[in-house]
């Protein structure tokens, strides 16, 4: 998931379960940069943005 190892194993106190919870319900952020960099890619940018016609 790219993130550190013991990101979730090393929190005391966190049962198996919890930890499979917590990275059950995480996005990769890899994949979080891309889908916002694929969807920025698409977007215009605000009328009030635009140079005037």
């Amino acid at each position: 998931m790219a993130l550190d190892d013991g990101h979730v194993t090393a929190v005391p106190g966190l049962s198996r379960t919890a930890q499979l919870k917590a990275l059950g319900n995480g996005v990769v952020p890899p994949q979080a940069v891309a889908a916002l960099r694929l969807l920025l890619s698409r977007s215009e940018p605000p009328a009030w943005g635009r140079a005037a016609a």
